[in-house]
C-alpha cells in the first residue's frame, strides 16, 4: 500500500462544481444563503465556492454581482476556508489578460475573502500560471497548483511526474490532480499518486468526477496510495456528471484510520435542504444523469456537459447532441490532444459543434480555435492536423512564448473605458473579465428579477407564437418569436400599461432598426448577394456600415456562439447595401445579416 493512513480531508463543491455539472451553473446566491452557516460547521478542508463558469453565470445569466457573492457567504461562513478554481492568465474568462488585470483580480480576491486558490492551465503550460502564483504567495494566500488529467497518446505518468515537479518548484502549498471529465480509473489513480508522493513532498487533493462511474473506486485508490484532500458533493447534488457524494466516502471511513470526523447527521441536514433547491432548476438539469463510459471517448467534463446541452437546446439542437460528441474528439486529436477543461473544454467543444452544425468540418473556425492553434492559449500536447493547421495559418505564424508576454498591459485602458461612471474595483475588474457582458449587467442589476411570464395573449390574425425566447435578466418584458403569414418575427410582449407598451397592442412588431441598419438606395450595379448566419447565436460586433467597400476575404460580422467567437466574411467585392440586424440581436441559421452590392 501506499503512505501510512491519515484522516482524509474533504472538500465540499456544492457551491460550485456541484451545480455547474448538473444545472448549467445556475445556483443562485439566495440559495446559498440560508444554509450557509450549516455549511461552516461541518469542518470540511475546504469549500469551493467561486471562480470557474460561476463568475460568468453570475452576469450573464442570474444578474448577480459575483464580488457580491463572495463577501456575503464569507460573512456567514468565517470559519471554513474557501476555495476557487483560477485558470492562470485566463482568471475567470476564455482568453488570456495582461499581467497587470491578472494581478489586481487575484489581490482583490483574496482581499475580499478567498482562501485556497486552486490554479490551472488548460493545456498543462505553467508558463501561464505564473503570475497567478506568485500574486497568491504576495497575498500569503494558499497556492493549489494543478495538473489538467487527461489521457491521449501524448500524455503519460512520467509527464505527470515531471509536472508535479515543475508545481513543487513553483512554490505551490498542495497539488491538485484534477480529473474534470472523469477519466481515471483505479489502477491509473494508484499508480499515479503514488509516483507523485515518491517524487514529492506536497499534499495532494484528488478532483474527479461521476460521470463515468468510476469516482468511488478512484478515491479508494487514490487513499490507498496516500491522498491527503479529496473533493465530493453532498449527496443530493451528487453523482452523474457531478462528483462522488459526501456522506458516502463520510461513511465508509468512519471507524477506520482514515475517518474524516465530519458529521453525518449534520451532513444529512445540509442534503435536505440542497434536495428542496435543486427543484428551483428543474429547467436546468442535465439528461446525463446516470453513468455514461462514452465520456472516456469524447472526454467532455462534467462542468461542459449541462452547459452545452443547455446551450444546444437553446439554439434548437439538442438532436445534434450525439454527432458532437462524436466530432469532440476528431477536434481534440487535431488539435494536439489538449486537455478538455475550460478554456480548451468549450473551444474544441464549440468548433466541434460548428462541424456537425454547418455540415462540414472547419467551414468556419471561431477566433478562439485559430488562437489556440496558432500558439496563443500556450503550448500544444501534441503534434497538429495539417489541414487545420494551413487553413489558420494563411496570414499568421505560431509563437513559442509566453502568450501573455506578447500583451499589454489592460488596466489604464479599463479605467479610461469605464471613465467615472463605474470606479470600484469590484466593476472595473468584472468589466476587464467580460466588458460586453457587464456594461449589460451593470444596466441591470438593480432592478428587481423579472418573474417567469405568462403565457401570451393571442396575436393577430394569423399569427402564432412560437417558441419562447429565453428572457434577459431582470427584463420586464418578455421576448417571442412569432410567425406571420410564414415570416419570422421577434415580437415583445409586456403589462398593460407599462412604459414601452402603454396605449399599445399587446403584442408588438419589434421597434425599427437603428440607422446603421437602414437600407441604402437600390444598387444600380449587380445583383446583390445575401450575406446570412451561419450558425445560431448573437451578433457580437458589426464591423461595416451601409455604404461601406469591401473586398473579398474582409470581416463583416462577428458572432457569438457558446461563448466563442466566430467572424463572417465577405465572398465578394462590393458596398454594403443593407444591414439587417445590430449589435446583440440573437440569430438562427441562416437569417440574413446584410448585403452586398
Amino acid at each position: 500500500m501506499g503512505a501510512s493512513p491519515r484522516p482524509i480531508k474533504i472538500t465540499e463543491v456544492v457551491l460550485r462544481d456541484a451545480h455547474q455539472s448538473l444545472l448549467a451553473t445556475r445556483m443562485r446566491t439566495e440559495d446559498m444563503l440560508p444554509i450557509a452557516e450549516k455549511l461552516d460547521q461541518v469542518g470540511f478542508f475546504s469549500l469551493e465556492m467561486w471562480g470557474g463558469a460561476t463568475f460568468d453565470s453570475c452576469i450573464r445569466f442570474l444578474n448577480e454581482d459575483p464580488w457580491d457573492r463572495l463577501r456575503k457567504l464569507k460573512q456567514k461562513i468565517p470559519n471554513t476556508p474557501f476555495q476557487m478554481l483560477l485558470r492562470g492568465q485566463n482568471c475567470v474568462g476564455y482568453r488570456h489578460y495582461a499581467d497587470d488585470v491578472v494581478e489586481r483580480f487575484v489581490k482583490h480576491s483574496a482581499d475580499e475573502g478567498m482562501d485556497i486558490f486552486r490554479i490551472f492551465d488548460a493545456l498543462n503550460d505553467f508558463r501561464n500560471i505564473e503570475t497567478a502564483v506568485n500574486t497568491v504567495k504576495k497575498c500569503n494566500k494558499t497556492v493549489e497548483g494543478t495538473i489538467s488529467y487527461t489521457v491521449s497518446p501524448v500524455h503519460n505518468i512520467e509527464l505527470y511526474i515531471q509536472m508535479a515537479k515543475q508545481l513543487e518548484d513553483m512554490g505551490s502549498d498542495i497539488l491538485c490532480i484534477k480529473d474534470m471529465a472523469g477519466l481515471l480509473t483505479p489502477k491509473a489513480t494508484f499508480d499515479l499518486i503514488s509516483e507523485i508522493k515518491k517524487n514529492t513532498k506536497l499534499p495532494i487533493h484528488l478532483h474527479t468526477h461521476s460521470t463515468t462511474g468510476l469516482a468511488g473506486m478512484n478515491i479508494q485508490s487514490a487513499i490507498d496510495a496516500g491522498v491527503d484532500m479529496v473533493d465530493t458533493a453532498i449527496s443530493s447534488m451528487s453523482m452523474g456528471t457531478s462528483h462522488y457524494p459526501t456522506e458516502s466516502l463520510v461513511a465508509a471511513l468512519q471507524g477506520t484510520a482514515y475517518d474524516t470526523g465530519l458529521d453525518l447527521n449534520l451532513l444529512e441536514e445540509i442534503s435536505d435542504y440542497f434536495e428542496e433547491v435543486r427543484k428551483n432548476y428543474t429547467e436546468f438539469e442535465s439528461d446525463f444523469k446516470g453513468v455514461d463510459i462514452n465520456i472516456l471517448k469524447s472526454q467532455i467534463p462534467g462542468g461542459m456537459i449541462s452547459n452545452m446541452e443547455n446551450q444546444l437546446r437553446e439554439q434548437n439542437a439538442l438532436d445534434k447532441m450525439d454527432e458532437v460528441l462524436e466530432e469532440v474528439p476528431r477536434v481534440r486529436k487535431d488539435m494536439g490532444y489538449p486537455p478538455l477543461v475550460t478554456p480548451t473544454s468549450q473551444i474544441v467543444g464549440s468548433q466541434a459543434t460548428l462541424n456537425v452544425l454547418t455540415g462540414e468540418r472547419y467551414k468556419i473556425i471561431t477566433k478562439e480555435t485559430r488562437g489556440c492553434v496558432l500558439g496563443k492559449y500556450g503550448k500544444l500536447p501534441g503534434p497538429l492536423n495539417e489541414e487545420l493547421l494551413a487553413k489558420v495559418t494563411e496570414d499568421d505564424k505560431v509563437i513559442d512564448c509566453r502568450p501573455a508576454d506578447l500583451l499589454e498591459p489592460e488596466w489604464k485602458t479599463v479605467t479610461t473605458e469605464l471613465g467615472n461612471d463605474h470606479t470600484s474595483e469590484d466593476d472595473r475588474l468584472t468589466y476587464a473579465m467580460f466588458p460586453k457582458v457587464a456594461l449589460t449587467f451593470f444596466q441591470t442589476r438593480n432592478q428587481p428579477r423579472a418573474p417567469k411570464p405568462a403565457p401570451a395573449s393571442k396575436a393577430p390574425a394569423q399569427a402564432a407564437v412560437a417558441t419562447q425566447a429565453p428572457p434577459a435578466a431582470a427584463q420586464a418584458h418578455a421576448m417571442y418569436n412569432v410567425k406571420v403569414n410564414g415570416r419570422d418575427y421577434h415580437v415583445e410582449v409586456g403589462p398593460a400599461g407599462s412604459a414601452s407598451v402603454a396605449q399599445a397592442p399587446a403584442v408588438q412588431a419589434a421597434p425599427q432598426p437603428a440607422p446603421s441598419a437602414v437600407a441604402a438606395p437600390p444598387a444600380t450595379g449587380p445583383a446583390k448577394e445575401v450575406v446570412t448566419s451561419p450558425l445560431p447565436g448573437s451578433v457580437f460586433s458589426m464591423k461595416v456600415k451601409v455604404g461601406d467597400s469591401v473586398n473579398s476575404g474582409d470581416t463583416l460580422v462577428v458572432l457569438e456562439s457558446m461563448k466563442m467567437e466566430s467572424e463572417v466574411k465577405s465572398h465578394t467585392s462590393g458596398v454594403i447595401q443593407s444591414i439587417s440586424v445590430n449589435e446583440g440581436d440573437k440569430i438562427n441559421t441562416g437569417d440574413e445579416l446584410l448585403t452586398i452590392g
